[in-house]
């Protein structure tokens, strides 16, 4: 089964699992809307209407569309983190620069294919405009968490402080990539490459 968002963003975390596929069809049918319609026009009696559900099982889980995108960002991180695990779990050799390809590569192909991503990702875009330092810091901290396994690191504060700073270069250098080019500017994609090798290779080498 999927995984659920942490049970804090929710008003009643599912216990079974029709429940739990209830909740999955709802973030699933907000993914989709926020792509079609935006933020602003998206309410919780559309997505109520898209996934197939009484508007009260989505009130069940959610007190507003605010706590239903935040939600969907916390299911996005969960994904993630897999897809990146998964990737980390193939590579041949403990490297951090594959490590770091992993991390980009896999936001970016989330970025290009996950419904609903390119307005919410990790949720520092949601109203379109507002972004806000905690989700890096989350996106850091789980990083962090991940790859110092990986890479036989210990998980100090000096090495949260390299990742964040990674993480919000990225997070802005891709944004502008995303901003000249709706796919992804592959010129600014590939400095974005080369400035976070730059950077990290001072820290981790």
């Amino acid at each position: 089964m999927k995984p659920v968002p942490h049970a804090t963003s929710l008003r009643r975390a599912p216990v079974q699992r029709r429940s739990a596929e209830r909740l999955t069809r709802i973030l699933d049918a907000c993914a989709d809307l926020l792509d079609e319609i935006g933020y602003d026009a998206l309410s919780t009696r559309a997505v109520a209407l898209r996934a197939g559900v009484p508007i009260g099982s989505v009130y069940r889980f959610f007190g507003n569309k605010r706590a239903m995108v935040d939600a969907l960002a916390q299911r996005n991180l969960e994904r993630y983190t897999e897809r990146v695990t998964e990737r980390l779990k193939q590579a041949d050799d403990v490297d951090w620069r594959v490590a770091m390809d992993a991390v980009l590569d896999e936001y970016l192909a989330m970025k290009r294919t996950a419904p609903g991503f390119s307005l919410v990702d990790f949720g520092n875009q949601v109203p379109v405009g507002a972004r806000h330092a905690e989700p890096n810091h989350r996106v850091a901290d789980r990083l962090t968490d991940l790859l110092s396994g990986y890479l036989r690191r210990t998980p100090d504060d000096d090495l949260r402080r390299s990742f964040l700073i990674a993480v919000e270069t990225a997070d802005t250098l891709v944004h502008l990539a995303f901003r000249v080019d709706p796919q992804g500017d592959e010129k600014i994609i590939e400095e974005t490459r080369e400035v976070l090798r730059a950077y990290l290779s001072r820290v981790l080498d």
